[in-house]
């Protein structure tokens, strides 16, 4: 326990050195005061940087002690081993520390917005409207009462499935604060917005996880060859993850190479990239040399080189909260409001030609569809490995479901979606309707759980076994269920539409992206119950199926036909923020849109239509065949034809000739 307490010690100190470091060359630790502005103190310059940096640290080691007992360690037939019930007792309360951390930068924030003394801003009634009201406010407010309920919630967690989701939980409540920083104002908000993210998230995951192996071996508590094992599998992802993100992110924020070496900004980026790659380096060598010695039952040849990088990880946080201290290089740009809503400036009158090579790079949507590719093409090639076969049809359905994600999401589509109705009703109609018809004939949950092998260990969870327990949990049987799913689909399009959720949504980057994953997933779970290859809670009949399908489809001619009928413009103070100059009026493309909606239907019913008398005829032929095996088995065993009242007919026939054979 000693040397856990001193590696924590150590950890801490190469963060907070690395940050006060950090401050001071970047100059945010000396800013330059003008006389006669208001100016937050010495106190609050520091205070506030160093309760982030609390705040940052609590939350990656709630994420760490999680992810340990839901991951890491075995379990026994779902419920969480000795050693995994007291880290989540322990997350209980470094969540707590978390939300004072939070309360307290919360406090600071305040001091330095208002340019006030802490002591001032704590005796005015200026911090209730702030946590309320201003972004920055509400993101830490929000900290606050998430890491709450997680310390409340993790206190009585007994399962894994409750420790993996009080994990969720934390790397959600990581988000807000990093969503309102320099991301939200970088001229790519979008692509900023959404690598702040995935950094953040990778980043949690792996340093938190490496210190909780580290605290595990210090502590000599046993299974640290299985845990370190499959940490190393998680961090190699991590590691992409953040390289990726982080590459993102440096782009959206310099506009040239040079700014790595001739700003204050990019001197602090270089630092993390140095220290990202030596890290890389040290999850190397754990992979080539150390794991083996570990499972050989070495124990000390993994913690010379994990203690190092813990202490590196550490000093890389503080890295990364003097740089969100520090402003970036300052970049012009046009003085326009459609450049600050959508990233880029006002896209030029809508043609085929503009659509097809005014690319728009989204990042969200490039790693779902590489992840689906990948993984998807993954579990074909382990099948092949293995001998196995997979049927082509549901291969080629798939990444052409995913060839129309692209498609839809990184083209001039994804660029004049945001402009036009009309494109963004395109796109939604797409998303929802037939980008999910060819994902779920695809079958993934079927060839994830034929190439996935079941968890060494008995009564433990590997991911096959995780796909089982997420397909029969009560989420998944509620939403799953006929009626629900078709409620999903077509009241949350009346609801979004109609309601002030679409102008919302439309002004902000991440409620485009929840607006979008909404239309796909609210799809995909329709058509699972419709023409689903994969197991489900509920399986209609197939005349069943054909009568959901046709009492559905109406819905969206009858959305179309009320798009088309308005005469008020849907988001009006979004759209006029926009300034487009050409093409028809937002009203005429609105009604352009309720077109579209109302005569897209057609294809994807056509489709389904397809899709469902092939499984029908299939099926129907599998009852056949299976009827003629047991005829056949029969017929064996009592030496008939197998055809039950074939053979009563021929027992009759015979009694009927023994008995006139016997009157003869």
């Amino acid at each position: 326990m000693n040397r856990a307490v001193r590696l924590t010690a150590a950890a801490l100190c190469a963060a907070v050195g690395a940050l006060v470091v950090a401050m001071v060359l970047g100059g945010a630790a000396t800013p330059r005061i003008i006389p006669g502005l208001p100016d937050e103190g010495t106190l609050t310059r520091w205070m506030l940087p160093l309760s982030k940096l609390a705040m940052d640290v609590s939350g990656v080691l709630t994420v760490g002690l999680l992810a340990a007992a839901s991951a890491f360690l075995p379990s026994d037939k779902g419920l969480l081993g000795k050693p995994a019930q007291g880290y989540v007792k322990a997350a209980s309360w470094s969540a707590l520390v978390w939300a004072v951390a939070a309360a307290v930068a919360l406090v600071f924030s305040l001091s330095e917005t208002l340019g006030m003394p802490v002591g001032q801003v704590l005796a005015g009634n200026e911090l209730t409207s702030y946590a309320s009201q201003v972004p920055q406010g509400i993101a830490l407010t929000l900290v606050v009462l998430f890491a709450v309920a997680i310390a409340l919630f993790a206190r009585g967690a007994i399962t894994v499935g409750a420790a993996a989701g009080l994990l969720v939980f934390a790397l959600v409540t990581l988000l807000p604060p990093a969503l309102t920083g320099h991301s939200s104002s970088s001229p790519n908000h979008g692509l900023a917005t959404t690598s702040v993210a995935m950094h953040l998230l990778f980043l949690a995951l792996w340093v938190g996880g490496l210190g909780m192996i580290c605290f595990h071996a210090l502590r000599g508590q046993p299974l640290l060859d299985v845990a370190a094992a499959r940490f190393s599998r998680m961090a190699l992802w991590c590691f992409v993850g953040v390289g990726v993100s982080g590459l993102a992110a440096t782009a959206s924020r310099l506009t040239s190479v040079g700014e790595l070496f001739t700003s204050n900004y990019g001197l602090l980026l270089l630092a993390k990239i140095i220290a990202f790659v030596v890290l890389g380096f040290f999850g190397w060598r754990h992979r080539g040399r150390t794991l083996p010695r570990l499972s050989a039952g070495e124990p000390h040849a993994f913690l010379r080189l994990a203690l190092g990088e813990v202490v590196l990880m550490g000093a890389t946080i503080g890295l990364a909260v003097a740089l969100s201290r520090t402003a970036p290089p300052p970049v012009d740009t046009p003085v326009d409001r459609a450049f600050e809503l959508l990233g880029y400036l006002l896209p030029p009158p809508i043609s085929l030609v503009n659509l097809v090579t005014l690319w728009w790079f989204d990042l969200f949507f490039a790693v779902l569809a590489a992840a689906l590719a990948g993984l998807y093409g993954a579990g074909v090639v382990r099948m092949a490995r293995r001998g196995d076969r997979w049927p082509a049809g549901r291969t080629v359905s798939w990444f052409l479901g995913v060839v129309i994600l692209v498609l839809s999401t990184q083209t001039g589509v994804a660029r004049y979606a945001p402009v036009l109705f009309s494109v963004h009703m395109t796109e939604h109609m797409v998303l929802s309707m037939l980008v999910p018809i060819f994902l779920v004939l695809g079958a993934p949950v079927t060839l994830a759980l034929r190439a996935l092998k079941p968890a060494v260990r008995r009564g433990d969870r590997g991911p096959r076994e995780w796909i089982m327990v997420i397909l029969h949990s009560r989420v998944v049987r509620f939403v799953s269920h006929p009626a629900i799913a078709t409620a999903i689909f077509v009241v949350s399009t009346f609801a979004l539409y109609f309601t002030p959720l679409f102008a919302a949504a439309m002004e902000e980057h991440l409620g485009h992206i929840a607006m979008t994953v909404h239309f796909l997933l609210s799809g995909s779970l329709f058509f699972w119950v419709i023409i689903g290859v994969d197991p489900a809670p509920y399986k209609l009949p197939y005349y069943g199926r054909l009568l959901l399908l046709m009492v559905t489809m109406p819905f969206h001619a009858f959305f179309g036909l009320a798009l088309m009928s308005m005469g008020t413009v849907l988001a009006s103070s979004y759209y006029d923020q926009l300034g487009r100059t050409w093409g028809a009026s937002s009203l005429a493309d609105q009604q352009s849109g309720g077109a579209i909606a109302w005569a897209f239907g057609e294809i994807p019913t056509l489709i389904v239509l397809l899709a469902l008398g092939f499984q029908w005829w299939r099926d129907d032929e599998r009852v056949a065949r299976r009827a003629d095996r047991r005829a056949d088995a029969a017929a064996a065993r009592s030496g008939g034809t197998g055809d039950a009242e074939l053979d009563a007919y021929n027992d009759y026939l015979a009694k009927l000739n023994k008995r006139d054979t016997a009157a003869e």
